[in-house]
């Protein structure tokens, strides 16, 4: 039998995972490359041989996304396998057109072929968008059940930007774990307010050897909690799915792949940022919720801020530097650092496209939508280098830092600065406690 040539396209997450899942050991196909999108600097390497197996002794190539349709005719290619999240239905059939045009099938691969399942019990916690709230919505879980004395073992969506052989299973348990690992700002976003609140935390690339690891951590793992990325849905077989909705995008979470695809599995679904969504944003995820889940437990839920010094805000013109994923393919305009900007009454928020450099230039230039924010890109020293630039050449009186992290440990920051801290609270019942105890009680999981 003849096999399948296949590509994968992708940005250095899903696709892995896909090809690990599905494609490695498969005789029936060969996958000839992937192609990237999204992260930069990624095409022209390689998936390396130690992690792509037997079939694949020279690795395999990553090729830029623009080059897709030369690839296909190249190489004879069957199918081609669209392996990224948080992408709006008219991209991702733009897509499927242009392969199909140049001759090759258009492949969503599903739960069923690509989910893991875990010895443990598996809280998967996805959204609807990038930047919906997912991060802290997992942190809440993890205090609640770490609460009632059980192990919680989290585990990230891949961020894979460096050496991928290194980076097969990454464990992170305490801070200096984030330096010992390069990780990048968009990394350190995520692991840090894990470890600081002292749960384990593991990503990687390979996520059958990261859930075994993880099941078997040595301080113990009584609970995976699947903290997923972009919109992605779950690399492990959920026994709890929460997924995220944001009315600040209603209607997102019927045109986004795969967005739609949490909001139709979920068991329980929060709607976040009530306390500063219009009414009709609010109205219209609660329809979208009838129509396509009407069975799901819905949690309202608000993302109420503070800062560390009201001071440098009030009267100021300030720069307001937000989560950068949220801001690119997340499309979000509005974010923790703005609304505090508008809450502690600033006189202005400077526009920082005049003054950036580098990278940072590149990044208004891929994603015009930003306006006058920010975005913490940091997937390099060349990056980090350029946000130190772009913040120093900025004429504003003070900084607003809406990231998760403090990033004056990562730039030298040379104006006053303040940090924004937001967490999930729940607005009424049901709420995470009592969906919590229900699951603890089906699990058997009290102490």
């Amino acid at each position: 039998m003849n096999k399948k040539n296949i590509l994968i396209i992708g940005a250095a997450g899903r696709d892995f995972h896909n090809f690990n899942t599905y494609f490695r050991d498969n005789e029936l196909y060969n996958v000839i490359a992937f192609t990237a999108a999204q992260i930069p600097d990624i095409e022209g390497r390689k998936y390396p041989a130690e992690l792509a197996g037997k079939l694949y002794p020279d690795g395999i190539p990553i090729h830029a996304e623009k080059e897709l349709s030369r690839l296909i005719k190249k190489f004879n290619i069957a199918e081609c396998v669209f392996s990224y999240s948080d992408v709006p239905y008219q991209r991702v059939m733009n897509m499927s057109a242009l392969v199909n045009a140049a001759g090759a099938n258009f492949v969503l691969l599903g739960p069923r072929d690509t989910m893991l399942r875990s010895t443990k019990p598996v809280i998967a916690v996805c959204a609807i968008r990038t930047g919906c709230g997912k991060s802290q919505t997992s942190r809440k879980v993890i205090e609640l059940l770490m609460a009632k004395g059980l192990k919680v073992v989290a585990v990230r969506h891949p961020m894979p930007y460096g050496d991928l052989v290194a980076q097969k299973v990454q464990r992170f348990a305490v801070v200096e774990d984030l330096a010992e690992h390069k990780c990048t700002i968009e990394e350190m976003e995520e692991y840090e307010p894990h470890v600081i609140r002292g749960n384990v935390i593991y990503a990687g690339v390979d996520y059958e050897a990261i859930l075994r690891s993880a099941e078997t951590d040595p301080n113990g793992c009584d609970v995976i909690l699947w903290d997923g990325g972009n919109n992605d849905f779950s690399f492990y077989k959920p026994d709890l799915l929460i997924t995220v909705a944001d009315p600040h995008r209603p209607g997102d979470e019927l045109s986004y792949y795969p967005g739609e695809v949490n909001l139709r599995m979920a068991d329980v679904i929060v709607i976040n940022k009530m306390d500063t969504a219009s009414p009709e944003g609010i109205q219209t995820v609660r329809e979208s919720i009838q129509k396509v889940n009407p069975t799901a437990i819905v949690i309202d839920g608000a993302s109420p801020i503070k800062v560390d010094n009201p001071g440098i805000i009030r009267n100021k013109r300030v720069l307001v530097i937000e989560d950068g994923p949220t801001l690119t393919h997340g499309e979000m305009q509005i974010g923790a650092g703005t609304v505090a900007a508008q809450k502690y009454g600033a006189s202005e928020c400077v526009d920082p496209r005049p003054y950036t450099v580098g990278k940072l230039s590149e990044t208004f230039r891929i994603y015009p939508n930003i306006g006058k924010l920010l975005p913490a890109m940091g997937y390099g020293d060349q990056q980090i280098k350029d946000l130190e630039t772009t913040i120093a050449n900025t004429d504003c009186d003070s900084v607003i830092i809406g990231t998760p992290i403090d990033l004056n440990r990562i730039v030298k920051i040379d104006k006053p600065n303040t940090r924004v801290y937001y967490d999930l609270q729940e607005i009424g019942s049901p709420d995470l406690q009592e969906i919590l105890t229900d699951f603890i009680q089906k699990h058997q999981l009290k102490k």
